[in-house]
């Protein structure tokens, strides 16, 4: 029997809410999946007497995906491919290779691009498999150091610190990433490739934007003077020994190798699978590889575990999205959906980034947003993973759902917000200054991706 879709409608609000008022995530979107389920009307056989028995088996069946094989049982191979991706950000981040590179762009680029400097150190950050949230904290410091040299106001500083790292996250390995292209069984490599019109889009707007304000809010380095002690006071004694910049760089380089691998045996080998080298094992053999050669092996160990400790909180957060997606699975919603936008004369092709749009403002944050809406809408069909009736492939809907997923992950009740607020000392009524801007990058990438993969390439 299939849930509502008001109860999976209702069931999505109280985890907003729940959200919105600062309770875990994993807890709001399982306890919205319950409600979802029992208010849907899940199990609620009429047989000439109600079956009150039945309503929290099935909805559990829904939550669990015991017998569709949705919900958490079908986010596991996407947590499993999260926890590797540890090994990769735990090196890149503890063992300074993360730091080397963006301030090796930097360099490269001077105070006079300072804003185009600190946009791809953060592009390249996340785009190499570093959380966006981290890539921001990391060249943080650096951005400061320049505010203060140069007299550039923080404002414009940070837009362009998180307009690169969201300009980044759609053609990295990171959770978001393996989440969409697990759930629609795209090979991840060709997702990440997908997502370049909107990354170069989306470092062009967010550099433009940063430029304007700059402009706008003149000299004002008055935000970010104690900041600038207290990070020059504190600096991570780890880091003394920092690897060189060709050795910083093989962790990511191996990395795109071995996933770039997957589709050129794919057109080589007769009968080849799509995905030969997992991301289960390209992510970690890039990250060990990238510690020997920075000649850090001994703290390999080291690496793993800080990795592990990053990456447990996204994995424990998939459980909450996969119960929440299988309740929205089961019910009628994305059907309704799909009605709609027929009787609207509308193309089925804007469900896909109105969906990573939605979530991600729902959710706040880009992994739950894609993750919960590149499985909404898909079903199997004969063993095949297809989205909506199949007409728009699976490439294209994951590459318009992965830049929608980016469009709204900044509000106030998501994490990343806080994070990057707090990563210049900035207060909140400034920090919320900014949200107009990030979305107007968020939007343009997702125009952009919606233009070449649901008008011209579909």
């Amino acid at each position: 029997m299939h849930i509502s879709t008001v109860g999976a409608i209702l069931g999505l609000v109280l985890a907003i809410f729940l959200i919105i008022k600062k309770v875990n995530p994993t807890y709001s979107l399982i306890l919205g999946a319950v409600l979802g389920g029992v208010i849907g009307g899940v199990g609620w056989v009429f047989d000439g007497k109600m079956s009150f028995l039945q309503i929290f088996p099935n909805t559990v069946n829904s939550i669990m995906g015991t017998t569709t094989g949705t919900g958490i049982r079908g986010v596991v191979p996407a947590i499993i491919r999260i926890l590797a991706a540890g090994v990769l950000a735990g090196v890149l981040i503890k063992s300074g290779a993360a730091e080397v590179i963006s301030r090796a762009i930097i360099r490269l680029f001077g105070a006079k691009f300072a804003l185009l400097a600190l946009a791809l150190s953060t592009l390249v950050l996340t785009a190499v498999g570093v959380f966006i949230d981290v890539a921001v904290i990391t060249v943080a410091p650096v951005a400061i150091t320049i505010a203060k040299s140069t007299g550039l106001h923080c404002v414009p500083m940070l837009l362009a610190l998180i307009g690169g790292g969201k300009a980044g996250n759609v053609i990295s390995p990171n959770p978001n990433t393996i989440a969409t292209s697990g759930n629609l069984g795209v090979p991840l490599f060709d997702l990440m490739l997908a997502g370049l019109p909107a990354m170069l889009v989306g470092l062009a707007v967010s550099v433009l934007l940063a430029m304007w304000l700059s402009k706008k809010f003149g000299v004002n380095t008055e935000a970010v003077v104690d900041d600038i002690e207290i990070v020059e006071d504190n600096k991570d004694k780890e880091f003394d020994n920092l690897p060189s910049l060709w050795a910083a760089l093989v962790a990511p380089i191996v990395v795109v190798l071995l996933l770039a691998f997957n589709p050129i045996l794919y057109n080589i080998v007769k009968d080849a699978p799509s995905t030969m080298i997992d991301p289960m094992i390209a992510l970690p053999i890039g990250g060990i590889l990238g510690a020997i050669a920075m000649k850090k092996s001994k703290k390999i160990v080291e690496y793993l575990s800080f990795g592990l400790s990053k990456m447990t909180p996204v994995a424990i957060m998939f459980v909450g999205t996969g119960a929440i997606a299988g309740v929205i699975q089961d019910s009628n919603l994305s059907k309704d959906i799909e009605a709609l936008f027929s009787n609207l004369s509308l193309s089925i092709v804007w469900i896909a980034p109105l969906a990573g749009i939605m979530f991600s403002a729902a959710t706040g944050s880009t992994t739950a947003a894609a993750t919960i809406a590149s499985s909404a809408f898909t079903s199997v069909v004969d063993g095949k993973t297809m989205f909506l009736d199949g007409s728009i492939s699976n490439l294209s809907a994951a590459a318009m759902i992965h830049s929608g997923a980016a469009t709204l992950d900044h509000m106030p009740h998501g994490t990343f917000f806080h994070a990057t607020c707090g990563s210049v000392n900035m207060d909140i009524k400034s920090r919320l200054k900014l949200i107009p801007y990030e979305t107007v990058i968020g939007l343009c990438m997702t125009i952009v991706t919606t233009m070449v993969f649901g008008l011209v390439i579909r």
